[in-house]
């Protein structure tokens, strides 16, 4: 099978690293308009991995070297996922990216038609939040007759926390201010609402030694599942894991206005206060700690006349074999599989197709699972 991976950074270098480790015939070019940067990490990779220059804005020569390929994954900057998508339904191959907008993600759902027609499919949000968390979901709730709960929790987190934000930049900073400051879209008491982000502080508590953690409320991670769950779910939601106090400082921030698109000097030349918050969490919140990534689903209803709970949860730490993140695997490794899945016609269903909506989820929890990466289920069930 061949793939072509665009992107050459954590996400993109983890998913060419795994695509290449599944199967020693697999062909991976490595795209990007780096070319030192690919060439370095295919280097790390293996013979495997073509190391090859492109610019995904160039319409041309992004279908050109699409074709031919069994699958593409996109780990590029969420801006730039309508026109791969559009490149993917021209050249007539499917592709699945990392999603992280919502607005983007619409007016790629929008293409389904058009993916159909050409009998390919787009699986945007493919990652892990949104992504594997929302497949756990879906595989949850057909486990029940009735549903009353679902709610997501996720987190990437540095093994050692530093003050004052106890965090370290674990995937792309305008990823992460994006998650803080966009509205949330949710279910609360079987009504579809708009809720404001950092909102919901919660205590959460995982295994020693994390202990008692905090979660509240961010947007992006549910994907789709409002709507799939609409009138069937009193309670839907998702909130970003964080060590304690995290929440409220990080507020305090954007409460100053950090993270607005208003413009100032800096240097001799003009930033948004965005870019320029951005500039300060990379240089920051960057200290080299490794990470790890929690995890759960609890979904909640009934089956078969009892009450029921059923929880996915997983914990899983950087790899020091590989000097692969907690977080490169828990993104870029779902959508490897999903990739595959792609290839091989595991996934049949055409257009655009969020991951929810047509990766099966045992099978993902399976190859997940022989890669060390290993989500446990917990069901408890009470009789009235």
């Amino acid at each position: 099978m061949k793939y072509l991976v665009l992107g050459a950074g954590m996400m993109g270098s983890a998913a060419a690293y795994d695509l290449a480790r599944s199967s020693p015939d697999n062909q991976v070019v490595l795209a990007d308009i780096n070319i030192q940067t690919a060439k370095r990490s295919a280097g790390a990779i293996g013979p495997n991995v073509q190391p090859v220059r492109l610019d995904v804005n160039s319409n041309r020569d992004l279908v050109e070297a699409m074709k031919g390929c069994n699958a593409v994954i996109s780990a590029v900057t969420y801006s730039v996922n309508l026109q791969v998508t559009r490149a993917a339904i021209q050249a007539g191959v499917h592709v699945c990216d990392l999603g992280g907008n919502n607005d983007v993600v619409e007016k790629q759902l929008a293409l389904d038609g058009e993916a159909r027609t050409k009998g390919v499919t787009v699986i945007p949000n493919s990652g892990l939040a949104p992504g594997l968390i929302n497949i756990l979901a879906v595989t949850a709730s057909k486990g029940f007759d009735t549903l009353d709960s679902i709610r997501l929790r996720v987190g990437g987190l540095p093994r050692h926390p530093r003050p004052p934000l106890n965090y370290q930049i674990v995937f792309s900073v305008e990823g992460l201010i994006n998650e803080y400051v966009e509205q949330a879209l949710v279910i609360q008491d079987g009504e579809l609402k708009h809720i404001d982000p950092m909102s919901g502080l919660e205590e959460i508590e995982f295994p020693e030694p994390f202990g008692k953690l905090e979660a509240f409320t961010t947007s992006g991670g549910l994907s789709t599942l409002p709507e799939l769950f609409a009138g069937r779910v009193k309670t839907l939601d998702y909130k970003t894991i964080r060590y304690r106090g995290h929440c409220e400082k990080f507020k305090t921030l954007l409460e100053l206005g950090f993270a607005t698109m208003e413009p100032m000097m800096v240097g001799g030349s003009v930033k948004t206060n965005r870019e320029f918050f951005a500039d300060l969490l990379r240089k920051k919140l960057d200290f080299g700690d490794r990470d790890v990534v929690l995890a759960r689903a609890t979904i909640t209803g009934t089956h078969n006349g009892a009450e029921k709970v059923l929880a996915y949860e997983f914990v899983d730490h950087y790899d020091e074999s590989a000097s692969i993140t907690a977080m490169m695997r828990a993104t870029a490794f779902p959508t490897s599989i999903t990739a595959q899945m792609l290839a091989h016609g595991t996934i049949r269903e055409r257009g655009v197709k969020p991951p929810e909506q047509c990766v099966p989820g045992d099978a993902l929890i399976d190859e997940l699972g022989k890669r060390n990466l290993r989500i446990t289920k917990r069901i408890t069930e009470t009789w009235s």
